[in-house]
């Protein structure tokens, strides 16, 4: 698919970028992570995003999500372009309707597994009592029933990985964003992380954006992009 079919067909695409550039300046030198990126993303679709280190891959999936400004173009997740939003606004809607995952995990030690998979809900407003109930089914859902009340160190890498999971879905978000979802667990837990994504992007229809290294996940996914020197090389399905 061109840059002009991806325009054409943004009415059926989730997430729209077109012409992004991201520019870093560190007052000594400028780096472009981004250079001039057209890409749409079908609602319900598995996407894989890869390439070697310091391609662009990670600020890619930064900039589409919101957690990092674009130096030009514009980024559009369901027809709202995200330069319109101020940062309270942007913060509440991420917290509403994306989830994400992270190679870090990024859980609080001193939570327990259910305070961490509350925590975007408690952020977007919602009742103490009806987030505890959320989190609790989304810890059944990722199989965490009996561990939900467990803190990290508790638990296994894979465990772990899984109330990360649970948290990026106790909203039922639009889009989760994951970046090296895998990188940290073994081969046994990472195949069953994905079986996991996978059930969950073919159930609920759910958008998944994936940053990995790994073609073992990449197969398993419905799309793959790779990104060399801040451009998209190569896009298929």
């Amino acid at each position: 698919m061109n840059n002009q079919d991806q325009i054409n067909n943004a009415s059926d695409a989730v997430i729209v970028a077109e012409n992004v550039t991201k520019t870093y300046d560190t007052g000594r030198i400028k780096v472009t992570a981004l250079n001039d990126v057209t890409l749409t993303v079908d609602r319900g679709e598995m996407v894989a995003v890869m390439g070697p280190s310091g391609c662009g891959k990670t600020t890619l999936l930064n900039c589409l999500s919101g957690l990092d400004e674009i130096s030009s173009g514009t980024v559009k997740i369901n027809n709202t372009e995200l330069s319109t939003m101020s940062d309270k606004v942007k913060t509440k809607y991420r917290a509403q309707r994306m989830g994400y995952i992270f190679q870090a995990f990024n859980l609080l030690p001193v939570l327990t597994a259910r305070e961490n998979v509350e925590m975007p809900l408690l952020v977007s407003g919602t009742s103490a009592k009806d987030a505890k109930e959320s989190a609790e089914n989304a810890l059944d859902l990722v199989g965490l029933t009996d561990w939900m009340e467990h803190y990290p160190a508790e638990l296994s890498g894979g465990q772990i990985q899984r109330v990360t999971i649970a948290r990026s879905l106790v909203n039922t978000p639009e889009i989760v964003w994951a970046d090296e979802p895998t990188g940290n667990l073994d081969s046994e837990n990472a195949k069953d992380v994905m079986k996991l994504m996978i059930k969950l992007n073919s159930e609920n229809n759910q958008t998944f954006v994936i940053v990995t290294h790994s073609d073992e996940v990449a197969a398993l996914t419905n799309r793959t992009i790779f990104m060399r020197d801040g451009v998209i090389e190569s896009d298929s399905k």
